[in-house]
Parts: C-alpha cells; sequence; structure tokens
C-alpha cells in the first residue's frame, strides 16, 4: 500500500516546528480516537497513520533520514511503524496523558522489558576511515543490581501489591466520551510498590558502570556512518533481551587528500618547465607514493586518474579512484640568467612581457 507524505498526514509544512507537530497530531488523534468512533475502520486507519507520521517527525534523527531519503531511509532506525493500537498506546502513553488528561499504557513488574539502546559517538582519523581501524571505547549504562538481581527491593523483601490500583497496575477514569482506565499514579503501572528499596540501587533495579567495548570500524565508513553493536546496550529487566548500542563514525579531514563517495583527490605542484616539457613525477597515494608521467603541454588544472587507488568500498569488492589536478607553479625569485632566457622565449614567441626589474623598480619609485 502506497503511503502518504508524513508532513501532509499532519497538515503542516516541512519546516514545521516542534510544537507545530505535535498540535496538529493532537487535533487529528483526539478526531479519529478509536474511542470516539467505534467500529469504525477507517477513523482506526487515519488514527494509526497519524501516529506514525507523528512518531517520525518528533525525532529529529528519524525527521533528517526521512527529509533526505524518505521511507527508505527509516529501514536502519528499526520503525517500521504501528501494527495496532498497543504499539501507539504503548510508545504514547504519556502523550495521551498529555492531550486528555489519562493514558492507556499498563506495565507488569512481572513483565519483561528489553533493555534500553546506547549511543556513542566515535571519531577516526581519514586513514582509519579508509582502511577500518578497531577502537576500544567505554561506555557508560545501567545493568542489573547484583545486589537486589533487578528487583529493586532490598535482599529478603520483595516488592508487594500495590494499594491505590490493588495489583491492576490501572484506575478507571470517565471524560466526556472517554471511559477508560489510567496508569495507577502511586505504582505508575507496575502492580507493585517498593517499600523497602535496596540499598545499593536505591529501588531502581539497575546501577550505572562503566565497560569497555571493542568497535570494529569497517574499511570505507564516512561519517554518519552507524554500526550496531547487538547486546551491547542496557540490561533488559527480568530477562529481558538487552538493547544495543548504536556507534556512530565522525571522520576527521585530511591536510591533503579528499574525499568524495569513495573516490579521493589531490592537488600536486609542477614548475613551469615540467609542465612545458612533461616529466616524471611523483604522487603520495593512501598506501605510500607512486610515480606518473606528465605529458608535454600540461596545462595547470588538468586532472589524472589513477585507477583503484582511492577508499575501499564498504561492502568489499573493489575500491574507488584517485584523481591528481596540477597546479603549474609560476616561477619566482628568477636568477639573471633565467631570466635572460625567459625574455629571449618571449621574444621567440612574439610575446609582450614586462621591462626588466630594475627599470621597473626605478620607474614606479622615481621622486
Amino acid at each position: 500500500m502506497t503511503k502518504r507524505d508524513y508532513y501532509e498526514v499532519l497538515g503542516v509544512p516541512k519546516d514545521a516546528g516542534e510544537a507545530d507537530i505535535k498540535k496538529a497530531y493532537r487535533q487529528l488523534a483526539l478526531q479519529h480516537h478509536p474511542d470516539r468512533n467505534p467500529g469504525d475502520k477507517e477513523a482506526e486507519e487515519k488514527f494509526k497513520e497519524a501516529a506514525e507520521a507523528y512518531e517520525v517527525l518528533r525525532d529529529s534523527e528519524k525527521r533528517s533520514l526521512y527529509d533526505r531519503f524518505g521511507y527508505e531511509g527509516l529501514r536502519g532506525t528499526g520503525f517500521t511503524g504501528f501494527t495496532g493500537f498497543e504499539d501507539i498506546f504503548s510508545s504514547f502513553g504519556s502523550i495521551f496523558e498529555e492531550f486528555f488528561g489519562f493514558g492507556t499504557r499498563t506495565r507488569s513488574r512481572n513483565a519483561t522489558h528489553a533493555g534500553a539502546d546506547l549511543r556513542y559517538d566515535l571519531r577516526i582519523s581519514f586513514l582509519e576511515a579508509a582502511f577500518g581501524v578497531e577502537k576500544e571505547v567505554e561506555i557508560e549504562k545501567r545493568q542489573i543490581c547484583a545486589s537486589c538481581k533487578g528487583t529493586g527491593s532490598a535482599p529478603g523483601t520483595r516488592p508487594e501489591i500495590c494499594p491505590t490500583c490493588r495489583g491492576r497496575g490501572q484506575v478507571m477514569h470517565s471524560q466526556g466520551f472517554f471511559s477508560i482506565s489510567t496508569t495507577c499514579p502511586q505504582c505508575h503501572g507496575e502492580t507493585t510498590v517498593i517499600k523497602n528499596p535496596c540499598s545499593h540501587c536505591r529501588g531502581a533495579g539497575k546501577v550505572r558502570k562503566n565497560k569497555k567495548v571493542i568497535v570494529k570500524v569497517p574499511a570505507g565508513v564516512e561519517t554518519g556512518t552507524r554500526l550496531r553493536l547487538s547486546g551491547e546496550g542496557e540490561d533488559g529487566v527480568r530477562g529481558g533481551s538487552s538493547g544495543d548500542l548504536y556507534v556512530v563514525i565522525f571522520v576527521q579531514e585530511h591536510e591533503f587528500f579528499e574525499r568524495k563517495g569513495y573516490d579521493i583527490s589531490c592537488q600536486i605542484p609542477i614548475s613551469f618547465p615540467q609542465a612545458a616539457l612533461g616529466a616524471e613525477i611523483e604522487v603520495p597515494t593512501l598506501e605510500g607514493s607512486t610515480k606518473i608521467f606528465i605529458p608535454q603541454g600540461t596545462q595547470s588544472g588538468e586532472v589524472f586518474r589513477l585507477k583503484d587507488l582511492g577508499i575501499p568500498f564498504v561492502r568489499g569488492g573493489g575500491r574507488g579512484d584517485q584523481y591528481v589536478q596540477i597546479v603549474v607553479k609560476t616561477p619566482a625569485n628568477l636568477s639573471e640568467q633565467q631570466e635572460g632566457l625567459l625574455r629571449e622565449f618571449a621574444k621567440i614567441s612574439g610575446e609582450n612581457v614586462s621591462p626588466e626589474k630594475k627599470k621597473f623598480w626605478k620607474l614606479t619609485n622615481k621622486k
């Protein structure tokens, strides 16, 4: 099924700010909420469509990828839309509480929860990006408390049934045409409360710890590349899977080479005689240097291609090229002999040149 443009779904321009996007979604969520439109399949689809658009446009990273690459750009984020109302209410429970005064999320202290994903920004050199590198990084993440085994209660004690919701995690509210159960204000949907918190984690069930992780950066990466380290995020709860660590690459610029995709370019200065008569010159490459032949009459700005001397493809199977731009240097501080030869050359060529330096100097400085 063809999807509509997310900006069109919410009815906002592409430069809309966060507040305008939120306001537009609130209006659509209120208009198409399933409790207000029971049995209306079209309203249900519009409710889900609006939620999907809001989920992308409210997130700066997802929005940037969507603006640049459309729906294809969102694949790497793991976002595939919402399969049903439970997904929406699970993601936007706090939003609905803000919009309508109540939410629909239900959590249980007995349920499993996946750990949060983490992000680490890694800066590497130009050559490390070109050929790959292994880096050891240290990340801080929340891990299961060894003292309480993640329960949050002091050793020898257990969480108790919440007296407010009696273990349901929700309490009933009515407001206009809505009649819905809301998150319990005391246990926050966990169904239980901790009377005797663990002194080590203070009832959180997790503690912050540093961990060293080896990041294998493949050859050919560039700024913005995201590497996923499965299971290196925060620990899950009650057997839930650990989150992932996303390492975002930032590549430093090189003082000599410039990268364009998988190709690199550089500028090489040569003398006037070399350009006029031709020469064999040495050119730096990513892996040392190589010699190339400059033909007679080469002009400043001409470019030579060195095949397969660029950046390796990140998925293997070859590499880009290196492009060498020639810059012809004008000779300066000539000796009398050099100047005389050039003037003779100009005379033979019929070219008009300036007077000799000494005469020009005396003329321009005459008082």
